[in-house]
């Protein structure tokens, strides 16, 4: 009975091995999908407020990268209002948008709203403080200010099914963060000493843009969420309303008056097998693999999960 029982147990664990396996091949061969990444605009035909969507984990930060540069240029655009719904993503990502945000306020003098949806948290809170004004709904969930570094450890699935990873290398930390084997007491440092040094670059940034003691900052830094109104409270949004008063807000910024004409870009582009997978298991893989190389690797993230 207990060999039976053996079998099963080797027998699904073997089953896992294979499904995931299968996984990291499909995507090493379908990840780069193919996509189509023209856009168009529509809107005002003058002089108008530019409309930026931040939506869903912020992986690469270059599509709002490239529209705060178009818009920032286009003189016929007075403001832009950001609209976020983002649990927030990549560390570096996030830093990219909030550098660009600022860059376009400095050349431009443009205000710049950020209105926040149903989530705007961590990372998508990162990109709303470099903003002139932050808009949230009473209940949006933002927050969750600090730093997260995760990956799988499948050694021990590897170990059951009999399969080694060989990993020749040149330093002792080479593969620091590998999947392959559990970090040491000395992994663990570096990876602490990194997650602290990003930490400590979220709470610079709120304390530069949101006129916070940097200890009121370290108190609320702790991850925790909070709703819009309670956000507001403790100074992290400037007032509550919806998209249409941001869009409001910035057209009286720049002059415009309220309910000034919009313009926005609209992308036409296909979906890829991560975006489908995504989708159906409701999963975010982004942080695990790499969609155009299907390697599993560690990554620092500004992102509430």
């Amino acid at each position: 009975m207990a060999k039976a029982r053996d079998i099963v147990i080797g027998v699904i664990i073997a089953g896992s091995f294979l499904l995931f396996l299968a996984m990291i091949l499909l995507m090493f061969f379908l990840g780069s999908g193919s996509s189509d990444n023209s856009e168009f605009s529509f809107g005002g035909l003058g002089s108008s407020v530019a409309i930026v969507n931040l939506y869903g984990v912020i992986d690469s930060p270059t599509e709002v990268v490239r529209q705060l540069d178009r818009w920032g240029e286009d003189e016929s655009v007075k403001a832009i209002v950001i609209h976020i719904n983002s649990p927030g993503g990549g560390v570096a990502a996030s830093q990219e948008i909030y550098e660009k945000v600022l860059k376009v306020k400095r050349e431009t003098d443009k205000p710049i709203i950020a209105s926040m949806e149903s989530v705007c948290a961590s990372g998508g809170y990162y990109v709303a403080a470099a903003c002139d004004q932050i808009v949230a709904d009473p209940g949006t969930i933002t927050g969750s200010i600090g730093v997260i570094f995760q990956y799988p450890i499948v050694e021990e699935m590897f170990n059951k099914v009999g399969i080694q990873y060989q990993t020749i290398k040149s330093g002792g930390r080479k593969d620091i963060g590998s999947p392959f084997r559990k970090p040491t007491e000395s992994d663990s440092v570096v990876f602490q000493a990194v997650v602290d040094d990003t930490y400590h670059q979220f709470v610079d940034v709120i304390v530069a843009n949101r006129n916070l003691p940097r200890d009121e900052v370290l108190r609320i830094a702790d991850g925790s969420i909070f709703s819009g109104r309670q956000a507001q409270q403790i100074g992290l949004v400037d007032s509550l309303g919806t998209f249409e008063d941001a869009v409001d807000l910035a057209g009286e910024l720049s002059g415009l008056g309220a309910d000034p004409d919009r313009v926005r870009e609209v992308p036409r582009r296909g979906g890829s097998i991560f975006d489908l997978i995504e989708g159906l298991l409701h999963l975010d893989i982004s942080g695990l693999i790499d969609k155009n190389q299907g390697l599993i690797y560690p990554q620092l993230r500004y992102i509430f999960n």
